[in-house]
Order: C-alpha cells, then structure tokens, then sequence
C-alpha cells in the first residue's frame, strides 16, 4: 500500500443533477498512487455518475477536482484521457473488427513518411503487453479472443497513453475464477509500480482480496472512506444499505413438506461459466423461496439460467423429477414457468401496446403464431385480471407505457399468470413503484403460493425476501452461500453474505 500523503486525484464536494433531481450529494474521493481503491454502494448509488463526472462524460454541477494539486474540468472522455485518467468498462469498449495491435493505438497510430508504420506498432502492443504477462499474436482480430484476454487488451490500451489513473467498472463481471485472479495479478503489478487503480465492483470477497482502501457511496452521498483492513464486511454492507443488521423478523414460515415429495424445480450442480457457480436449489409447489443477496450476487444470472435465457455449462435441471435441458424461454414455459424481468421497461413490457395485448402475451405466444386467442377471449381475461389484480387504468386498450409503474408491474404479472404456470420466477417485482403498490403485490404471491403455485422470489430489499419467504438461498459473488428457513431474522442474511468475506 501506498505511504504517500498526497493523493494523485482528489474530488471535493462534486455535485450533479439531472432534471433537477441530485444525483451526486457532495462527493468526496481520494486515489492515491500505489494503491488499488475500490468504490462501492447500491444500485443508484452514484457510482456510475461520479465516473462520468470524473472521465468528462458528464460536468459536474459543483464541486472541485484535482489532479496533482492542480485543478481540472475535462469536456470529454479523450481530455480526461490526455490528463493521465484511463478508463475500462464492463463491456469491452473496443473494435472487435480490428487487429489487437490496432485496438490498442486506434486514433494514435504510429507513422512512418505519412503513413502507419504497422511494424512499430505491433511491436510497441507486444511490449504493453508483455508489461502484462500476456504473449498473443497481436495482428489477430481482437474477436478471436476470449473476454479476458480483450479485458487485458482495454487495460494496455489505457497503459498506453501513460495513464496515472485507471478506473475499472466492474471488470469480473464477466470472467470465472482464474481469469480474475490473473487479471488481479495484473493491478497488483501496476499498483506496486505506482498507479492509482479505482476498482468499482458488487463483489465483496474481491473487495478483500485486492483492494487496499474503500470509499462508500449511499444515495449520491459520501458515506466515509476507509483502509480495507478497518473496515469488515458486515460493517462495509451497513455502510451500503445505511443500516445496521436489524433483528427484524419475517412472516413467512418453513413450508411443511414430505422428505420423499418431488420438487416442481430442482437444479443439481448448475453453472454457467463466468455468470454462475455450480448450484443446488429446489423449489416445491406451493412454496416461496427468495433469492437474497447483493447486487451482483448472481440473483438474476441463477434465474435467467432457470428459464433458458441463458445456458448451463453444467449441472442438471429437473422439473417434476424429470431432467430437462432447458436452453430457450420457449422450453421454460412449456414446462409450466413464468418469468417477470428485473427491467419491466426494457425486457418486460411492450409500451405501444394495449394493457390487453401485453396480458395476453406470453399465452399467445405459447399457443403459437397460427392458433390465435379470440378477441372475446382476450377481453375477458384482461378485465378479469385488471379487476383482480387492482390494476389501475382507464381501460384495458390504454397503452401500457400509460401506466405508472405499479401498475405496468401488475400487468407483467397478469400476463404470467394468464399462462398458470407451475413456477412463477419474479425478478424485482416491487422496484420502483409506490408502497401501496408493493404491499399488494407481496400480498399476491402470498396468496398464489397458499394456491399451491411456486415461487421465485428476487428482490434486493432483505426485508422483502424474509417476509414473503418460506426459504432463503443466500448468494454471495454468483455462488449460493447457504440456505435459511422461513422466519429468520433480516440481519441473519446480512450475516450470511457477509461471513467468510473478510
């Protein structure tokens, strides 16, 4: 770790808002050279914002920054990239079109008499990467390599333009395990050369395993900064969540079952290579079994692979006893599963459509394109679950981007519901709507799980997942940690994610 008393790049009271809603509170952030700093906090948070204020994305509204002593205000990416501040995104930003040489030097090829000495600019990329233990033939296209490999390609890219920072957003998100540890091989090299490294991440045990100091964002504000070894993770997901492990207890309570009754979904050793860790869960009918963890735990991956929207690598999937491949959502809901998304806006509803031509669906696509559901039909299902559900709108040929949030989050569940599934996987069905809104819903799963339906249940508020729960499987760095009955306390969760970390 770094003895400098000065750090490389401060800010100071950064603040930002969009359409008058703050964003950013007064945000502090110290990097110092020699050491890799992680930032972390919630979703919506302001990690995000903060890094687009610093890297000339967005300008800050308030607030100081400083490089060195000195004041700066970059305009854009490039001017925060010619003072030194390199960024590298989750998502590899770069060409897959292009060779790795000229990915690397894009915008700033080598020339020789007017034209790209291509001979030095190979070699120059093969010297970057050899700085990072990599050896690769750098006149291939970048697509040929795998993400990892790319990742180390975005970090020469940025080491290229002598960079004194280098800022990387969630940059495991997509690697397994050894590729992490090889890229942490890397930081810690740069770092014990002198770099500033800011490390943003939702994964706590690589929080402790490479970082030497933690700032903490909370709602846009600055919650403190801490050395890493002062601050354990249980104390660190306070920080996050603004709140110590309350003792709360849940409603729900273990479901009675036969040791010998089938489970309606059971996924023995499933993984998903870079997204999930080998898993076992099952879920019977009639019973809710919350997913808890951070964001970043792995909630939504473990559902998405359930449903087909992605593939196992590994592991077997049985519903009703019987193994299944299930490798598209069409599989999943012909074996009887719904599945309302985490994103409502994006991959949950079609706004131009009626709030009857969204309910209807994921029926209709299970029928099929030649077997169309009668319009009497769709009516009467639409006003029934309107009525049942509560479901707030002028008439069930509004458009359902119409809707408040709430209500657009009914709709998605009346469209699932329309199929009767046997497993009914919910995906932050409460976020973002009003507390009216989410009292109902919790309330509704309650009772179609007392209708002996399946469920799923996903929410990043702990509270929500014990009240609702019969069972817990806790999550921690897209592995399951442990399971908890129906009626532990909210901090037990908190306790679960959190052991082991440190």
């Amino acid at each position: 770790m770094s003895i400098v008393s000065e750090p490389v790049l401060e800010l100071s009271d950064v603040r930002k808002s969009f359409f008058g809603v703050p964003v950013l509170k007064g945000v502090g952030l110290r990097l110092f050279a020699g050491e890799v700093h992680a930032l972390m906090g919630q979703n919506g948070a302001g990690k995000s914002t903060l890094i687009k204020v610093l890297t000339g994305v967005h300008p800050a509204d308030g607030g100081r920054m400083a490089l060195r002593g000195e004041a700066i205000a970059p305009k854009s990416p490039l001017a925060s990239q010619k003072l030194g501040i390199s960024t590298v995104y989750q998502e590899v930003n770069l060409c897959p079109n292009l060779t790795v040489a000229e990915n690397i030097f894009a915008g700033r090829y080598p020339r020789k008499w007017g034209r790209i000495d291509w001979a030095a600019m190979n070699t120059q990329a093969r010297v970057l990467l050899k700085r990072l233990n990599l050896d690769i033939d750098v006149a291939r296209l970048l697509s040929s390599y795998p993400v990892a490999i790319q990742q180390m390609v975005a970090i020469a890219r940025a080491l290229s333009v002598s960079a004194q920072v280098l800022i990387l957003d969630e940059p495991t998100s997509s690697l397994d395990d050894d590729e992490v540890q090889r890229l942490f091989t890397v930081l810690r090299q740069l770092r014990d050369e002198g770099m500033a490294i800011l490390f943003v991440t939702h994964f706590l045990e690589q929080v402790y395993a490479l970082c030497d100091r933690i700032t903490v964002l909370r709602n846009g504000e600055l919650v403190g900064e801490h050395l890493a070894r002062d601050l354990p993770a249980p104390a660190l997901i306070a920080a996050m969540i603004g709140r110590e492990f309350a003792a709360r207890q849940g409603t729900a309570t273990p479901l009675e079952t036969d040791d010998d009754e089938t489970p309606l979904i059971e996924l023995r050793g499933v993984a998903q290579r870079g997204r999930v860790q080998a898993t076992n869960l099952s879920v019977h009918a009639g019973e809710v079994v919350g997913l808890g963890g951070l964001l970043g735990s792995g909630r939504t991956e473990l559902a998405q692979l359930i449903f087909g929207l992605n593939t196992a690598d590994e592991g077997e999937v049985k519903v009703a006893g019987q193994s299944h491949r299930i490798d598209c959502p069409s599989t999943a809901v012909k074996l009887g599963m719904g599945l309302c998304p985490e994103d409502r806006k994006t991959d949950g509803i079609v706004a131009e459509l009626s709030v009857r031509e969204n309910i209807v669906l994921a029926l209709q696509a299970r029928r099929g394109l030649w077997n169309l559901l009668p319009l009497d039909e769709q009516v009467a299902m639409a006003e029934r679950f309107v009525k049942a559900l509560g479901i707030k709108t002028q008439d069930i040929e509004t458009p359902i981007g119409l809707l408040s949030g709430g209500n657009q989050q009914k709709a998605l569940l009346a469209r699932w519901l329309a199929t009767q599934p046997k497993l009914l996987i919910l995906d932050e069905p409460t976020r973002g709507i009003d507390v009216a809104a989410k009292q109902e819903i919790m309330d509704e799963i309650l009772r179609l799980a007392k209708e002996g339906m399946a469920v799923l249940f996903i929410s990043s508020e702990i509270d929500e997942v014990v009240r609702v729960s019969n069972r817990i499987a806790v999550l921690r760095d897209r592995r399951k940690v442990g399971e908890l009955p129906g009626g532990s306390a909210e901090h037990e969760v908190y306790q679960l994610i959190a052991a082991e970390t440190a």
